[in-house]
């Protein structure tokens, strides 16, 4: 019997995998390995749909940025369309000095605006925009008599 039950257990472990084929194979030998391998698939995917939702994102904010600067620019160009007849108070080849006479007249209570001149170097500081000329005459005379005598209009093309 005691060689019966030698005989028994040295055929069981004969048979039994070695610990070397347990490491390699798993447990439970080929679909752990397969199992992992669509984890590390299905991870990867997930991945890359998450690059791909925060590229259309930034997308749609790249998209957004240049609608509001194309508006911007629409509405730039209205408005000077529109407010063709300026008061214009200095004009200067130094665009530093344009602005500080711009802020002169900031602190006098305006809202002036430099304004390149057409095919000129020159930067206009423009402290009112009219619509019609004869507003703009109106305003030019009130002006030259209360506030600056060398004030004259600039009709932008």
């Amino acid at each position: 019997m005691k060689l019966l039950s030698i005989l028994f257990l040295t055929v069981l472990l004969i048979s039994l995998p070695s610990c070397k084929k347990i490491k390699e194979r798993g447990l439970f030998g080929k679909k752990a390995k397969t199992l992992e391998l669509l984890k590390a698939q299905q991870e990867a995917l997930r991945k890359a749909d998450s690059l791909r939702v925060i590229q259309n994102r930034l997308k749609a904010i790249e998209e957004a940025r240049l609608d509001s600067i194309r508006l911007a620019a629409e509405e730039k160009l209205s408005w000077e369309a529109r407010y063709k007849y300026n008061l214009i108070v200095g004009s200067f080849l130094t665009p530093e000095y344009a602005r500080a006479w711009s802020e002169e007249y900031r602190n006098m209570g305006y809202d002036p605006k430099i304004i390149k001149g057409d095919d000129s170097r020159f930067d206009l500081v423009a402290v009112e925009s009219h619509e019609s000329y004869s507003k703009a005459v109106i305003r030019l005379n009130q002006f030259q008599d209360t506030v600056n005598i060398d004030t004259w209009i600039y009709i932008k093309k």
